[in-house]
């Protein structure tokens, strides 16, 4: 019966004390983390830490697994700091009565007698040192023991574990104090990582390197007593220095981890598409190319793998952080004036619509367009020039020209389409100022759009993360796109001179800068088979930089980068044309292939890109009544060559002959012997007058044939002329040396200073297609 009781005392006792345990773990249930109390780590695709965001009390915590850690750490923890973890309950009584012994015989602890899951429970329930704080944090082991498996505490230990400072886990402690993962510690980084928490403040290694290699010592030799690590292994591993890292968080790519942290706020680990290594050599190359600019100006480069689209390199101002150069803003999503930079889609474009091939007859010369008179970046004209050379050399009026044919609404929604959406005023509509910057576009949808010159006229959007959907869009044919390409490509580098520098084992580049109106933005993008680069270079503010265009600020740092990406074989081979790109003979001025029948019509001879078999003529001119352009037919006698009209009195023997004319704005420009071949011979005396001699005669007034000027004695201003035209009623624009100097209406006066000295051609340019030039000199 004693037995009974006793037996029954027993189990109501165990009852009671399991219900009494039930009932404190309820009421103080574990501390466990929530799901997302992590710092959001922004990686680089090989895993490097781009960026890390302090979890809400500024601590720095990676996320991490025991698949994520090298087996070295592990071997170094879990035989140092618990031998027993995978069999103990959460509290190893022996190593408790073995520390007991050590306090009360030596008077101080020699080996501890905490588990991993005790230290689990210091950290995420804090205790005081009293035996009562000893005594919760027991209960608090075997708590989490029941609640959690071991894989969980040991992933609590490996994320928490104490390192010093704001460090916690060993993930963020690696990169911290050795700049690299866990996942390739060595036996000497793994062991000095396994000691670390037991004093993180006082074995520090940016602070006490000497203790923390003692610390680090005193585990490579416990490895080898118990048979963990080979003598040689700790040897080896002893030989290496504990290096003083200062402490820094990751900060690469920060603009773009910061984007990326905002578009996933809830994500532990985000994973860019960023090449770290290449990341931080441009940071620092981009850093040191523009420390010398004006404060308050930034610059931002992009990177970009044609063949993924994604992002290798990402550099959204020159230093981030820098106040003066508003370090903060990133100006690779920032909406700026594109320049020059949508020329190239506009003359592909303009190919599909079969308006042009690659040696189109285009006037680069003053004219207007409906109310708008466009100019070039330095004043100066050229006259005839094909397309090619007109997209080489950025001339603004060719490409006005062009894009009139194209039309600007047109223009506009195929670049949107292909991912380019531009940015107008409000109320704005597209026009014909938007080909020479006279919109916003921003850096990565140019670079996304550029890329389809070597992607067979597929632009894309570029990617930062490889969960980023593709999205590819038709902008060009093939065989457009491989033109302009083409056309790109045989632009030499700015002090490549042709056949001075080997340049066979460099990948081709097809490039084109930008320059906004004010000098406000300086652009530079180019293309390889493998990679697109693109270069902006300004203020944030909008205000203007003086003296920097995209040749000379962004251009170079463009090539600089270029020639430092991989390369792979078969970079530096030229992509072969598609099947429906030719290149034949045209002549200008008509701009079609050559007729064997009629060699009077073919003054100059060009070797054009072709698509489709499209030869298309040069365009009709615009406003000029006086010229017209193309083939101009008429009658003349056979046996004098002279011009018959519809009346003539003397018999003749008509025959029919041709002409072929060149754009009237061009005549300034053309050599005597052209504007000859473009002339109608002379009216048969006998014969009506035919009005094609109505042509009116444009005279200078104000400067004679060669005329030499000066300034006047003791007078510091330049020789002054007052200048007009006579023989017109229409603007005309005023030309010295083929740079525009001022625009008057019929024979209205204007004065001009002429600073330089030597031998000048001052060219009077109507409306009409009249003109006129005088040569002078001009003396000190």
């Amino acid at each position: 019966m004693l037995r009974q009781r006793g037996w029954s005392w027993l189990r109501w006792t165990t009852v009671v004390f399991l219900i009494t345990l039930l009932a404190l773990d309820f009421a103080f249930p574990p501390p466990l983390p929530k799901a997302r109390d992590t710092s959001t780590l922004v990686v680089a695709r090989d895993g490097t830490p781009l960026r890390a965001f302090a979890d809400r009390d500024g601590v720095w915590r990676y996320p991490v697994s025991p698949e994520g850690v090298s087996p070295l750490y592990l071997q170094a923890l879990l035989t140092y700091e618990d031998r027993w973890f995978w069999k103990h309950p959460g509290v190893n009584p022996w190593a408790l009565l073995r520390a007991g012994g050590q306090l009360l015989t030596r008077g101080h602890i020699v080996s501890g007698g905490s588990t991993l899951t005790m230290q689990v429970a210091r950290i995420l329930d804090p205790h005081t040192r009293t035996p009562w704080g000893k005594a919760k944090q027991l209960l608090r082991a075997v708590q989490l023991e029941v609640h959690l498996s071991k894989r969980q505490i040991l992933d609590l230990y490996l994320e928490r574990a104490p390192f010093g400072g704001t460090i916690e886990g060993v993930e963020a402690a690696s990169w911290a104090y050795l700049g690299k993962p866990a996942s390739r510690l060595s036996h000497a980084e793994a062991a000095l990582l396994a000691v670390l928490p037991q004093s993180p403040s006082r074995l520090r290694p940016d602070r006490n390197p000497q203790a923390a290699r003692a610390a680090r010592d005193k585990v490579l030799a416990r490895m080898v007593s118990l048979h963990v690590w080979s003598q040689e292994q700790v040897d080896d591993a002893r030989i290496e220095p504990v290096v003083a890292r200062s402490l820094q968080p990751p900060l690469s790519a920060a603009l773009l981890a910061l984007r990326l942290h905002q578009d996933q706020p809830k994500a532990t680990r985000i994973a860019s598409t960023i090449d770290a290594d290449l990341q931080r050599t441009l940071e620092q190359r981009v850093t040191a190319y523009f420390s010398n600019l004006p404060e308050r100006t930034s610059a931002a480069l992009l990177v970009v793998d044609n063949a993924t689209m994604e992002a290798r390199a990402y550099v959204g101002s020159v230093k981030f952080g820098d106040v003066k150069r508003l370090g903060h803003v990133d100006m690779v999503q920032a909406w700026r004036s594109p320049g020059s930079t949508l020329k190239p889609f506009l003359y592909g474009l303009a190919l599909d619509d079969g308006l042009i091939h690659s040696e189109s007859l285009l006037v680069d010369a003053p004219q207007g367009f409906g109310g708008y008179r466009p100019g070039n970046f330095d004043t100066a004209f050229n006259g005839p020039v094909g397309v090619a050379e007109a997209l080489r050399l950025s001339l603004n009026v060719p490409a006005v020209d062009v894009l009139d044919h194209v039309g600007p609404p047109r223009f506009a929604a195929r670049l949107a389409n292909a991912g380019i959406d531009l940015h107008f005023p409000r109320g704005a509509k597209p026009n014909l100022a938007m080909i020479l910057g006279g919109t916003g576009a921003r850096l990565e949808d140019l670079v996304g759009a550029f890329a389809a010159f070597n992607r067979d006229g597929l632009s894309g959007r570029v990617r930062y993360t490889q969960d980023d959907p593709k999205n590819d869009r038709r902008l060009l044919s093939p065989g457009a796109a491989w033109i302009v390409r083409q056309m790109l490509q045989d632009n030499p580098r700015p002090g490549y001179a042709l056949d001075t520098f080997d340049t066979a084992s460099r990948p081709r580049v097809a490039w084109k800068t930008g320059t906004s109106y004010g000098y406000r933005d300086a652009w530079a993008i180019g293309g390889t088979r493998r990679y697109t680069v693109g270069v902006w270079v300004g203020r944030p503010d909008g205000t203007p930089l003086p003296g920097q265009y995209g040749a000379v600020t962004a251009l170079p740092l463009m090539f600089e980068v270029i020639d430092s990406l991989p390369r792979g074989r078969g970079d530096a081979m030229t992509t072969p044309a598609p099947a429906n790109v030719a290149q034949l003979e045209v002549c200008w001025p008509l701009g079609l292939p050559p007729d064997p029948a009629a060699p009077q019509l073919c003054q100059k001879r060009m070797q054009a890109w072709t698509l489709d078999g499209n030869v298309p003529p040069t365009f009709a001119e615009r406003d000029a009544r006086l010229w017209r352009s193309g083939l101009e037919t008429f009658q003349r006698d056979a046996r004098s060559g002279q011009r018959l009209s519809a009346a003539c009195t003397a018999p003749h023997t008509p025959q029919e002959a041709q002409i072929a004319r060149w754009p009237a704005l061009a005549s300034p420009w053309l050599t005597a012997a052209e504007r000859g071949a473009s002339r109608l011979p002379p009216l048969a005396p006998d014969c009506a007058a035919d009005g094609r001699d109505a042509a009116a005669s444009l005279r200078i007034e104000g400067l004679n044939e060669r005329a030499t000027i000066a300034r006047a004695p003791g007078s510091l201003k330049p020789a002054t002329v007052r200048l007009r035209a006579l023989g017109t009623e229409t603007d005309v624009q005023w030309l010295v040396d083929g740079r525009w100097i001022a625009q008057t209406y019929g024979a209205r006066s204007f004065e001009h200073g002429f600073e330089q000295t030597g031998e000048h051609t001052l060219t009077a340019l109507a409306d009409s297609g009249a003109w006129a030039t005088v040569r002078f000199k001009v003396l000190h």
